[in-house]
């Protein structure tokens, strides 16, 4: 068995009496990237669009270059990563760990990872994992991480919402694909850095919630949105800490922002239900910033 089989069938841990989380630290490189880097790569191999030693290219807040680059070395393919050269250090020496190279881009210029990206892979012929376009990411999770939420929660009841931050937005997407038809009075709530609310018809700005609020919409539907929260960078750090300090959960700062999210919608609205978040990655990869 390669690691990467082991991808998925992730714990849902229970965070109070009406939020859960899938716990998606438990993947072979550490978050819920794994899925969607396995996914697409496993698609690629299947209709002959790459081979060992061929090169793959992605533009990337880190997560999903870590797991391609896990990827990478569990079969035998070169990575390049393209990502803002303020993310974080952990981050970077984690993909060179595994063996992938990584070129910068100016602080918070997605814009400009994403189109170096495109330049590069069209100039060398390198497998574009396209992650904030392609479908193949949505469809992940709405077979993946939606139909384990919907297995897990059965005994459990009704869920009212599924909140969490968006990066490419196919995490979100793909897993309300599957619980809406379960539950189609559900909400779907978003929340995205407040030094940065783009979704919200604001100005992309600098902020420190890595993998959320990369500047764009991309795959996300805005009209099957009920709403949006904004939480600061210094809240979803101090949320995070809260839940390493207090729960023994070793998370980094989107977890932080998820839950916040989540739990400010709780004392809102007082659903009947329960929420349904994500606890994205591992803490290791933000020791810096804590």
């Amino acid at each position: 068995m390669r690691p990467s089989d082991t991808v998925g069938n992730t714990p849902l841990l229970k965070i109070s009496d009406k939020l859960y989380a899938k716990f998606e630290t438990f993947n072979p490189s550490g978050s819920i990237k794994d899925r969607i880097a396995t996914y697409i790569i496993n698609n690629a191999e299947k209709n002959n669009l790459i081979k060992k030693g061929d090169t793959i290219i992605e533009a990337t807040s880190g997560n999903t270059g870590i797991a391609l680059a896990c990827i990478g070395a569990e079969r035998g393919y070169k990575v390049k990563i393209v990502m803002p050269r303020n993310m974080s250090e952990e981050r970077k020496q984690m993909m060179r760990l595994f063996g992938a190279e990584i070129i910068d881009v100016d602080d918070g210029d997605f814009d400009r990872a994403i189109a170096l990206r495109d330049e590069l892979s069209a100039k060398h012929g390198w497998f574009n994992s396209n992650q904030f376009l392609n479908p193949l990411n949505i469809e992940c999770h709405e077979k993946t991480t939606g139909v384990e939420i919907l297995n897990q929660t059965k005994d459990i009841g009704e869920i009212s919402a599924l909140i969490l931050g968006t990066g490419t937005g196919g995490t979100m997407m793909g897993i309300r694909r599957t619980l809406i038809k379960a539950f189609p009075n559900m909400k779907v709530v978003a929340c995205e850095p407040a030094e940065s609310p783009v979704m919200s018809g604001g100005e992309h700005g600098t902020h420190g919630i890595q993998g959320i609020g990369d500047g764009g919409r991309f795959l996300v539907d805005l009209k099957v949105l009920d709403g949006i929260i904004l939480i600061k960078t210094e809240e979803a750090k101090e949320r995070a800490r809260r839940l390493i300090k207090e729960n023994g959960i070793f998370v980094g700062v989107s977890s932080g922002a998820n839950v916040l999210a989540a739990e400010r919608w709780i004392e809102k609205n007082n659903p009947d239900g329960i929420v349904v978040t994500i606890l994205s990655d591992r803490a290791e990869r933000y020791l810096s910033i804590y």
